[in-house]
């Protein structure tokens, strides 16, 4: 076992000092460097000149990196004799040694690898993270491409003193993986939920464009982004809180229900762009950007999703929605991002012209507190105010125009939808006239894309064929991942279809419960994701800055 602890600015030294080594072919793990210890000294006096670090400070560091090549050869050796491997583990931030070796063989499973972790550290609950991904606790490591001297972050889900505060029998009742479960399955109710009833009965989603008018997606494709954004919001609520580890669980999540998503789909929205900077920003808050190997493809990811989205110098999105200074705070996450990793990487240039962007950026980005006041003043709300301001570039006329076009276009938008409601409610009772159940002439309704004469013919040749009782009738329906007042009934019973008169089966009290827990953690605003403080992006900035100025 084998542990180091390293400042931000050591391990900026040190990937500069390896970047050097690899240049001038310099082999630290060799002769004679590893007999003859002023060569190291040698080194350490070239290096500091070329660095503008203290001696003493280039030496310690080149030590450490020389003994981690010693320590990964013998692991390498070891593991080609005898199939155990050397893992990296990256350790959560409380402890005093961020960075340890680990062995352990690959054919056992992450569960097994979790219970040798915890006998060593003593952490209790907890997951492993390989390369933005969590370890499935049921598979072996080498079936998720765990690999020898694979980097692997344990990622602590909740505090010390909420493990202390809370009872055994709690502790699995509350434990990140049941949070993950409840979630997921309150937004599966909610995605199986239509929209076709009374607006006044139960919640549902929908899923709109940049303008809020509802999308027309295939049913799966629709429950499939319901739950990808039903994580991104559970995890995105959990940051606001700096519950930052628990967030980055349901951010995976949200990752990996992406990419169960068409390609085509994530192409022309930025919710996906969005989430990827989330969970760079979280592994940057949780002060982990040094383990996340592909954080740089995740941000390059972001980044041309973005201009995808929005078009160049984002044309498309001015024609959308007539104004693109609300996403700016979007582009100094990415930029600040950039550079931090640029900066961890030993390119100091690159975080240097990186975070002057930022900073640009952060200029504009700030709000006139006389400005906000007077636009709250009008009856706008603070998030409204600082949302009008930004979109509108500090133009405190404009924004308030715009302020009041946004709400008057949301109030069309909603006295549409309740006009369709109604309509598809008049459509259902007239079936229902007819003599059929309300739950068949829904799902009748649904499958005729309203149409209510075709869902009358389909009825009709169900009653005639009495087969037809075992085809899956459940029905696609428009969708919005907001927290409007948008309502509808139950999901379809799985039951055979039946031609009675009988009433829709009501949700039980368990499903009610679960989808009021996710509705509590989706904002009530659209675009509440752009709405940033930037109190801790300005806090990182200083920091680089400070390390840049060194």
């Amino acid at each position: 076992m084998w542990g180091v602890s390293m400042s931000r600015m050591d391990e900026h030294l040190q990937a500069r000092l390896i970047s050097q080594l690899r240049l001038e072919n310099i082999r630290l793990w060799l002769e004679p460097f590893t007999t003859d210890q002023q060569q190291i000294q040698n080194l350490a006096d070239k290096y500091a000149s070329v660095t503008g670090f203290a001696v003493d400070v280039v030496r310690s560091v080149l030590e450490v990196i020389q003994s981690e090549a010693v320590m990964k050869g013998e692991g390498n050796k070891e593991f080609r004799e005898t199939s155990v491997a050397t893992l990296e583990l990256h350790l959560p931030k409380e402890t005093q040694t961020r960075k340890a070796l680990f062995r352990s063989r690959l054919d056992i499973t992450a569960h097994e690898l979790k219970k040798e972790i915890s006998k060593m550290y003593g952490f209790q609950h907890f997951n492993l993270i390989l390369k933005g991904k969590t370890l499935a606790p049921e598979k072996s490591l080498c079936e998720q491409n765990v690999k020898n001297n694979s980097k692997i972050m344990v990622l602590n889900v909740s505090s010390e003193d909420e493990r202390n505060e809370m009872l055994e029998g709690e502790k699995e009742k509350r434990s990140e993986d049941e949070g993950v479960q409840r979630t997921q399955k309150g937004f599966q109710i909610l995605s199986e939920r239509d929209g076709s009833e009374d607006p006044a009965t139960t919640p549902f989603l929908e899923i709109t464009d940049q303008k809020g008018n509802p999308l027309q997606i295939p049913d799966t494709e629709r429950k499939a982004l319901i739950m990808a954004m039903g994580f991104h919001e559970k995890g995105r609520a959990l940051m606001k809180k700096k519950k930052n580890s628990s967030a980055l669980c349901y951010l995976l999540r949200a990752d990996e229900e992406f990419h169960k998503c068409d390609s085509a789909i994530l192409n022309t929205v930025d919710n996906f762009a969005v989430l990827q900077l989330d969970i760079v920003w979280c592994f940057q808050l949780l002060n982990e950007l040094s383990c996340l190997e592909d954080a740089k493809q995740r941000l390059q990811n972001a980044e041309t999703c973005f201009q995808r989205c929005y078009g160049v110098q984002q044309s498309r999105l001015q024609q959308i929605k007539g104004h693109t200074g609300g996403e700016d705070v979007l582009f100094l996450r990415l930029y600040l991002l950039q550079s931090s990793l640029a900066y961890h990487t030993g390119d100091e240039n690159r975080a240097s012209h990186l975070l002057n962007k930022v900073q640009d950026l952060y200029g504009k980005l700030c709000l006139d507190p006389d400005q906000l006041n007077q636009l709250m003043s009008l009856g706008f709300s603070d998030q409204e105010a600082r949302l009008g301001l930004r979109a509108c570039r500090g133009n405190i006329n404009k924004a308030a125009l715009h302020l009041t076009e946004r709400r008057q276009e949301k109030e069309e938008r909603k006295e549409r939808e309740r006009e369709k409601r109604r309509r598809r409610l008049r459509d259902i009772n007239t079936l229902v006239e007819f003599g059929y159940s309300k739950r068949d002439a829904t799902k009748a309704l649904h499958h005729a894309k309203g149409d209510v004469d075709k869902a009358y013919g389909i009825l009709l040749d169900r009653a005639e064929d009495q087969t037809a009782h075992t085809q899956d009738w459940t029905g696609a329906s428009d969708s919005c991942l907001t927290g409007d007042e948008v309502m509808s009934q139950s999901p379809p019973s799985s039951e055979e279809p039946s031609t009675s008169s009988d009433p829709p089966s009501a949700s039980s009290p368990l499903e009610e419960e679960l989808v009021n827990e996710v509705l509590g953690d989706i904002p009530r605003h659209e675009e509440d994701y752009l709405d940033l403080s930037l109190d801790e992006e300005q806090e990182l900035m200083a920091q680089l800055r400070s390390y840049l100025e060194k």
